[in-house]
C-alpha cells in the first residue's frame, strides 16, 4: 500500500508516525534480544515526552545469518494465528554489546547495528559490508483519518529498506509478470488469476536481492510490496494492524540466502523417482471415459513414449458433487481394475481432488453436521455457487475435520491411487466468517493452501513412507515448499503465455520452492504443433513435466506425427538424465536449492545475467533456453567459458549473448564447461538403478581438475533417499583423463567428446586428449 503523496507529503487519508530517534536500547541477554525505543518526534526537554507516541524495535535472532524484528506501536492487540512455523537453531543466542555510537546485536555472519545518536539509522551488516538500511520515515505507523476516522481506524505498519544502485529483487512466490520485481507493486494475496495477470495461486513475502540477502515478512495475510515504486531507492512493506515482524536473512550469495530460509521455513520434502517422469491427463472438460484413459495409455506405449503418471482430472467425479471421492460409474466401470492394470505397466495413477465439498454430494450434509465445514458467524455453513453449486469449504484448523478427509482419500489409495492433484485453495472467504480454531480470517486466506496441502502430502507419506509422497498443487504461501510439487496453473496456448509460466517458475525458485511443472501446451485453448512441440522441449526439461489441457486433449498424437517424435525425444533424454537430475533433487531437499534455476541464482556475480528472464539453469550444469518463436529463433545469455551443446556437440564461446534458430527436434541445451554430467543407461523409466551402466561425459574440463560425481540410488519404491549410491573420481592431469570408482557395482562408462571407454565396477579408466583429438 502507498501512503505518500510524492516523497514529501502523506496521502489525506492517513496521519503518520515515524521513528525518529533513539530514546534508549535495552539489551536482554536471557531472552537474547535488543529492545530499541523510539520517539516519533524529536525529544528537545522532558515536556516533549509528554503525549508522545513511541515505537519499539525488538531485534532478535533465531538463527546464525537471521536477524528478526519486530516493530509495534501498541502492544495489547489481541493476536489471532495462524502463523508461519519458524525452525529455530536449538540453543542458539545473539551477541549484544551497546557502544559509544551504536546499539549492536549480532547473529553469527550478520549483525544489526542501530545508531544511539543523531537521525534514526539501522544498518544491517555482513562481511563489513552494510547490506541495506533502515533510513528516517522507513520505520512507520499509518492511522485512517477523514472519512476513515471511527473509534477503531484502521492502521498499518511498515518498514523500509533501502536498495543500492544496480541491485535486483526477485521472489515474492510464482509471479508471472517481470522476473525483476524493482518498480513493483506486490500485493500477497492468493487468487485464481491465471498466468497472464499480477495475481498469483502462491504469494510468498519473502524476497532475495542480488546483494546477497533476502527479507522474509512473517505474516500469512496481506503483505504490500512496494519495490522501489514509493521510495526509489528503497523497498517497502506493510502489514494492517499495530505490529510487523520480519527476517534479514544472509548470503553472502543468493544460494545461502535460500539455505538459510528453506532452514527457517522448511526445507523440500524428497519427492520419489517416478514423479520426475512424464505425466498424461485426461484434460479437463474434454470427454473421457475408461476407454479413452486405456486408449491413451496404450497409445504412449505403441509410440514407444515413456508414460510414468496417468492423471484423472475432475471429471473422474460426477458433475455437482465435486468433492465426494466417488468414480462416476457411467464412465468408469472397473476403477480399481484399470488402476491395477496401469500398475503393471509400471504406470502411477493420479487423481484430482479439491477442498470443496458440493452440495449434491452426500459427504455435505455429513461434514456439515460433524462441523468439518467452515462456519458463518451465524453458525451457518459458509457457501457460495462458484466452481460447485452450495459448495461448502472444508476447515482443516479441525483435526477432526481434516482426519475426516483423510480418511476418504484413504479409501482411494487402498484401491490405488498413488497421488494427488491438490487443486485449488486459493478462493478462501475472509468476511463474516468462523474457523474452528478461532483463526483470524485475514491471515488464514493464504494460510489455507499450506494447511491443505500439508493434510493430503501427510497422508501420502504415512501410507507410502516418507521419501515416497508426492502432490500436485497448484496454491501455496511461505512454507508449502516442504510439500512438493507444484504447478504453474492455467495458462493459455500461446507463446507469450509460454514465457509468462517460465518468468512465474523463476519467480518461485527464488522463494524456496525446489520443485515446479506447467502445463505443456498451455491449459486454456487448443496448441498450433509448432507451439505445442516448443513446449514439449521446455517441459521435459523441467523438474517435472505434465500433458495438460482445458477442453483438448494433449496427448502428442492429437497435433502430428513430428510432435510424437519430439515427445519421445525429450522423454527419452530426461530419462537418460535422471542419474544428474537425482542428484539436483537431493539438493532441493538438502540444501533448499532448487531443480530449475535463476541465472543469477547460478551465477551471482555475473550482472549480464541479471535480468535473464527466458532461460534458466537445470541443476547446477545445464543451461536451458526454451524456444518461444514460431520459427525457431532463440536469443539467450551464455556465461563465461566454452559451453558444448548436449544435443550436438557444437561449442559456444560464453559471457555474450548468442542468436540460435532451432528445429522442433531441438533446444538451446549447454553444458557448463568442467561438468562431469553422469549420463544413464535407460531411456524407458525414470526409476531404474542410475548408476548400471552409467556414462561420465566430461566437457572442458580444466587441467588439475580432480572431483567426485555421485550418482544418488534409490529404495526400490522411490525414495531417493535409499540405498545404491555410487561415487566416481574424475581427474585431469595434462592430456589424460582418469575415472574410477571404489563402490561402483556395475559396468560404466567414461565418455569425452566422441571417445568411449568402458569397464567394470573396479576398473579404472583412462582417456588420453592427444589420441582422441588425432
Amino acid at each position: 500500500m502507498k501512503f505518500t503523496d510524492g516523497y514529501w507529503l502523506t496521502r489525506p487519508s492517513l496521519t503518520p508516525l515515524y521513528a525518529v530517534e533513539v530514546d534508549d536500547i535495552r539489551l536482554d541477554e536471557a531472552a537474547g534480544t535488543m529492545s530499541v525505543y523510539a520517539p516519533t518526534a524529536v525529544i528537545r526537554d522532558r515536556g516533549d515526552t509528554l503525549n508522545r507516541p513511541m515505537l519499539t524495535v525488538v531485534f532478535s535472532s533465531p538463527a546464525p545469518g537471521v536477524i528478526k524484528a519486530h516493530v509495534e506501536r501498541h502492544a495489547g492487540a489481541v493476536h489471532r494465528g495462524p502463523d508461519f512455523e519458524i525452525h529455530a537453531a536449538e540453543g542458539f543466542r545473539p551477541s549484544m554489546r551497546l557502544e559509544d555510537e551504536w546499539g549492536v546485536l549480532e547473529a553469527g555472519s550478520l549483525s544489526v547495528r542501530v545508531a544511539r545518536t543523531g537521525p534514526w539509522r539501522v544498518e544491517f551488516v555482513s562481511g563489513g559490508r552494510v547490506l541495506t538500511t533502515s533510513l528516517p520515515r522507513s520505520v512507520g505507523h499509518m492511522t485512517g483519518t477523514g472519512q476513515l476516522r471511527a473509534p477503531l481506524a484502521p492502521t498499518w505498519v511498515h518498514q523500509q529498506l533501502t536498495i543500492e544502485p544496480g541491485e535486483r529483487i526477485y521472489g515474492l512466490g510464482e509471479r508471472f509478470g517481470a522476473f525483476v520485481k524493482n518498480g513493483q507493486t506486490v500485493d500477497t494475496w492468493n487468487a485464481d488469476g491465471g498466468t497472464s495477470s499480477e495475481q498469483s495461486y502462491k504469494n510468498v513475502p519473502f524476497y532475495v536481492t542480488s546483494r546477497g540477502y533476502g527479507v522474509f515478512v512473517d505474516n500469512p495475510g496481506s503483505v504490500s510490496f512496494e519495490l522501489g515504486s514509493e521510495v526509489n531507492s528503497r523497498v517497502q512493506f506493510s502489514v494492517e494492524g499495530e505490529s510487523l515482524d520480519y527476517y534479514v536473512i544472509d548470503g553472502p550469495e543468493p544460494k545461502d540466502v535460500l539455505r538459510r530460509y528453506t532452514e527457517l521455513t522448511g526445507r523440500p520434502a524428497r519427492v520419489p523417482a517416478w514423479s520426475f517422469g512424464l505425466w498424461l491427463t485426461t484434460s479437463f472438460t474434454a470427454s473421457y471415459d475408461e476407454d479413452t484413459v486405456s486408449a491413451f495409455v496404450d497409445g504412449m506405449a505403441e509410440r514407444d513414449i515413456p508414460l510414468s503418471v496417468f492423471h484423472y482430472d475432475c471429471f473422474w467425479m460426477r458433475e455437482y458433487q465435486w468433492t465426494d471421492f466417488e468414480w462416476d460409474s457411467r464412465a468408469f466401470h472397473d476403477p480399481v481394475g484399470q488402476i491395477a492394470r496401469m500398475h503393471e505397466r509400471d504406470v502411477h495413477v493420479s487423481v484430482w481432488i479439491n477442498p470443496y465439498i458440493a452440495q449434491r454430494s452426500a459427504l455435505f450434509r455429513e461434514a456439515a453436521d460433524a462441523g468439518y465445514l467452515l462456519r458463518r458467524t451465524d453458525g451457518g455453513v459458509w457457501q457460495w455457487d462458484m466452481w460447485q453449486a452450495g459448495m461448502g469449504l472444508v476447515d482443516f484448523t479441525n483435526p477432526d475435520a481434516a482426519d475426516w478427509y483423510v480418511g476418504k482419500l484413504q479409501g482411494l489409495l487402498d484401491q490405488g491411487v498413488d497421488t494427488f492433484k491438490t487443486d485449488f485453495g486459493e478462493r478462501i472467504p475472509v468476511e463474516g466468517v468462523v474457523w474452528h480454531d478461532g483463526s483470524d480470517p485475514q491471515r488464514m486466506h493464504n494460510y489455507y493452501a499450506k494447511l491443505y496441502n500439508e493434510v493430503v502430502f501427510a497422508a501420502l507419506e504415512r501410507h507410502k513412507g516418507v521419501g515416497n509422497a508426492v502432490v500436485f498443487a497448484r496454491s501455496a504461501t511461505a512454507g508449502s515448499q516442504q510439500f512438493p510439487v507444484h504447478w504453474g496453473g492455467d495458462s493459455d496456448s500461446t507463446f507469450l503465455s509460454m514465457a509468462e509460466s517460465l518468468r512465474g517458475g523463476l519467480s518461485l525458485a527464488m522463494s524456496g520452492f525446489g520443485y515446479w511443472s506447467h502445463d505443456i501446451g498451455g491449459f486454456e485453448g487448443t496448441p498450433d504443433p509448432g507451439l505445442f512441440k516448443r513446449w514439449l522441449a521446455f517441459g521435459l526439461l523441467s523438474s517435472h513435466s505434465r500433458l495438460h489441457g482445458s477442453s483438448t486433449v494433449r496427448v502428442p498424437w492429437a497435433f502430428d506425427d513430428e510432435a510424437v517424435d519430439v515427445a519421445r525425444e525429450f522423454t527419452k533424454l530426461k530419462m537418460r538424465l535422471m542419474p544428474y537430475l537425482a542428484a539436483a533433487a537431493e539438493q532441493a531437499h538438502t540444501d533448499g536449492t532448487p531443480m530449475m534455476r535463476p541465472m543469477v541464482l547460478e551465477f551471482p556475480s555475473d550482472r549480464s545475467g541479471y535480468d535473464a528472464d527466458t532461460q534458466y539453469m537445470l541443476g547446477e550444469a545445464l543451461l536451458v533456453a526454451p524456444v518461444f518463436t514460431a520459427d525457431g529463433t532463440v536469443e539467450y545469455y551464455v556465461p563465461e567459458g566454452e559451453w558444448t551443446s548436449l544435443l550436438d556437440g557444437s561449442v559456444q564461446d560464453g559471457r555474450r549473448w548468442v542468436t540460435e534458430t532451432h528445429g522442433y527436434d531441438s533446444v538451446p541445451l549447454r553444458v557448463r564447461p568442467g561438468t562431469v554430467l553422469p549420463f544413464g543407461a535407460d531411456d524407458s523409466r525414470p526409476d531404474y538403478d542410475w548408476a548400471d551402466g552409467v556414462t561420465l561425459r566430461c566437457f572442458v574440463l580444466p587441467d588439475g581438475y580432480d572431483a567426485v560425481t555421485t550418482v544418488p540410488g534409490h529404495d526400490g519404491t522411490g525414495s531417493i533417499a535409499g540405498s545404491g549410491s555410487a561415487s566416481f573420481r574424475v581427474r585431469r592431469d595434462g592430456a589424460t583423463i582418469t575415472a574410477s570408482s571404489d563402490d561402483a557395482r556395475a559396468p560404466w562408462a567414461l565418455q569425452v567428446g566422441d571417445e568411449v571407454v568402458r569397464g567394470t565396477a573396479s576398473t579404472t579408466l583412462t582417456i588420453d586428449l592427444e589420441e582422441t583429438a588425432r
